[in-house]
């Protein structure tokens, strides 16, 4: 689901590079995160939600969880 998430940040900012200019990363971070971890760090998730609008309880469920972030809404 993370990995999943993440490809969908990409797709909507329209590509790793521009992904990564929004977090103060390069294209390569990117795709380490998606090719090698498949996640996003921890410290990146909040920047990634309000660039991309995918929420962070998607992106790192283990850190958020999405109950308490459903009640919320």
């Amino acid at each position: 689901m993370e990995h999943e998430s993440l490809k969908k940040a990409v797709e909507i900012i329209g590509s790793q590079t521009a992904l990564g200019k929004a977090v103060g990363k390069s294209q390569a971070h990117v795709w380490a995160w998606l090719n090698r971890d498949k996640r996003a760090p921890a410290e990146h998730v909040i920047a990634i939600e309000k660039a991309t609008g995918v929420p962070r309880y998607e992106l790192r469920p283990d850190i958020y969880p999405p109950e308490e972030y459903k009640k919320a809404s």
